[in-house]
């Protein structure tokens, strides 16, 4: 294969898909638009190009090589794969559907219990969500706003800030009837929830650092929960399963609806989440549309964020 090219031409593997497929050159030909001959023509450059026979050409017979039924397993899957995801792009656009990403907590705890009031006064505008805790290109994943805790350095050029973050102790209410938490030493009486931050990029949602920020002794706790994930956690905090360290404004709704209560009240007990914010960014493709302008617009508001100066866009390439 040509040392230059990793990967042969997309019609030469469309061609080989369809003669496989049909074992047949003129069939291929047929579906193809393209004559015998010219799908001939393409599986012996394919075949070039691979160093191995694809076909057994016999008088009045064409049968798949070992190696040829493989790569057509192969090639037949992908082609399939692309087909769907251009079908899916092409409807998303068609639709005009906004595609917004962001991590896994804020989208389950903070994004979608506000996503009925933007349909409420946007139903013009459909909203495709993709939670995912990594960064991604948003010009090469095709997605339209994204809204990550960062810092101001890596939010980009151009993000908007919506709000800090600070971390205070949570539970269900229901908790505190079995035994008072009015001091963080009463934590010793209570199951802790841990988040399992195996990567170690989120240190400030450990007990042990909040411990540190309050110069507090550490307190172990009457047993403790570990989760992977930290909607989970806030989960299981819901359900009386323990206390959690509550991500605020994150929490807000649950604390508001009287899912979640902050036992200790005294701002001394509410530890800043180091140098990080959420900060909301729009792909320089999807700058220029209203959706991606209303929805930013929404978002601010709704994290009671003032608005960006002058004629400032939350443009960046990842999120």
């Amino acid at each position: 294969m040509n040392k230059r090219r990793d990967l042969p031409n997309l019609d030469l593997l469309r061609g080989f898909e369809a003669a496989a497929r049909h074992l047949s050159f003129t069939k291929a030909g047929t579906e193809l638009f393209l004559t015998q001959s010219a799908i001939s023509r393409q599986v012996q450059a394919l075949e070039q190009q691979l160093g191995v026979p694809l076909f057994q050409r016999r008088t009045r017979a064409l049968l798949l090589t070992d190696a040829g039924q493989r790569y057509y397993r192969a090639v037949s899957e992908t082609l399939a794969r692309l087909r769907e995801a251009t079908a899916r792009l092409a409807a998303e656009q068609a639709s005009g559907a906004l595609t917004v990403t962001s991590t896994v907590s804020f989208t389950s705890l903070w994004l979608v219990p506000r996503l009925a009031d933007f349909q409420r006064r946007h139903p013009d505008i459909t909203v495709r969500i993709v939670a995912d805790n990594t960064l991604q290109d948003l010009q090469r994943e095709r997605l339209d706003v994204a809204v990550r805790y960062t810092t101001r350095q890596r939010a980009g050029a151009g993000a908007v800030k919506l709000f800090g973050e600070r971390m205070v102790p949570v539970c269900s209410p229901r908790l505190l009837a079995h035994a008072p938490l009015e001091r963080p030493a009463d934590l010793d009486k209570f199951v802790l929830l841990h988040f399992d931050d195996l990567e170690g990029q989120a240190p400030w949602l450990s007990w042990n650092v909040w411990f540190e920020v309050m110069q507090m002794q550490p307190v172990k706790g009457a047993g403790a929960l570990r989760f992977s994930h930290y909607d989970q956690m806030i989960r299981a905090a819901i359900d009386g399963q323990g206390v959690a360290l509550g991500r605020v404004p994150l929490v807000e709704e649950q604390i508001r609806v009287g899912a979640l209560a902050t036992p200790l009240k005294a701002s001394r007990y509410a530890a800043p989440a180091a140098d990080r914010a959420y900060w909301v960014m729009v792909s320089p493709l999807a700058a220029g549309r209203r959706e991606a302008a209303t929805f930013v617009d929404w978002v601010r508001e709704q994290a009671g964020a003032p608005p960006p100066q002058g004629d400032q866009v939350a443009v960046d390439l990842k999120g």
